[in-house]
């Protein structure tokens, strides 16, 4: 096989939640860029119907749809529904998150001052809607005995982040062992799950933060690289783990930091 034909998509559907913004936002570019017909989720309606005009007016396969991931139906749903128009679904990426708000640096994130209700709500969006796009996934992809599932973890899942909030930290070291459970269940049936940890990203995250110029200085001793990414910065490796370059890898949790979990 050529290199080129290695991160061709052409034919394949993909569908990416958390899509109208930040990462998600540039892995359905990614998507798109490679041939894929891709399938845009997100919440906010008008961010999408922006983000999914923008793209289709270059790329013809730019399909979108509101879903708000915490209603296991409503996921069931557009899997379903994506599937059944398309024929197949070869690769979900699992991307929608939130932030859950500052860490231990600061008095609220404090583990007394934690607030029960957002903890509940951080999890709710960033582990058990994981578990339910996953779900609805495997369902399509085990019968035809091939898939790819990727999900968006955090380096914050990997170690202590005295940045990130408790629930942050819990939910993505939770997704991070989901999704190396999936990846055991699912290789016998070729269905490849694997996660992307990233580090700090100028994203709408956390309020935007890291766009703000102290952010900016602060991780310039925080990150080896010395600077905040780019989303664009993660579609290589989006485009490499949806297309067959991967055939070989599952249950990897692949850190996009700039070198900060080597310290």
């Amino acid at each position: 096989m050529s290199l080129p034909a290695f991160f061709d998509l052409s034919g394949r559907t993909v569908v990416v939640t958390g899509a109208a913004s930040g990462l998600g936002l540039a892995i359905a570019e990614a998507m798109l860029q490679a041939g894929a017909r891709t399938v845009m989720t997100d919440v906010d309606a008008d961010a999408l119907a922006t983000e999914h005009r923008r793209l289709q007016a270059a790329h013809p396969l730019a399909e979108s749809a509101v879903l708000d991931v915490t209603a296991p139906g409503a996921v069931d749903a557009l899997i379903d529904d994506v599937a059944a128009r398309h024929g197949a679904l070869d690769c979900v990426f699992a991307n929608a998150g939130i932030s859950a708000g500052r860490g231990f640096m600061v008095d609220t994130g404090r583990l007394e001052n934690l607030d029960m209700a957002n903890w509940d709500r951080v999890l709710r969006i960033n582990l058990d809607s994981v578990l339910v796009t996953v779900r609805a996934a495997a369902r399509h992809m085990k019968p035809r005995g091939q898939g790819r599932i990727v999900v968006t973890s955090s380096i914050a899942g990997l170690r202590s982040e005295a940045l990130s909030g408790y629930a942050y930290v819990a939910s993505k070291a939770a997704v991070n062992n989901l999704v190396r459970q999936a990846a055991m269940e699912l290789a016998p049936f070729n269905v490849l799950v694997n996660a992307i940890a990233p580090g700090p990203f100028a994203t709408g995250i956390n309020g935007g933060r890291l766009r703000l110029p102290e952010s900016v200085e602060r991780m310039r001793t925080y990150i080896p690289l010395g600077r905040v990414a780019d989303p664009r910065e993660i579609q290589g490796l989006a485009l490499l783990l949806a297309s067959p370059a991967s055939s070989y890898m599952t249950g990897a949790i692949i850190p996009v930091d700039g070198g900060a979990s080597a310290r």
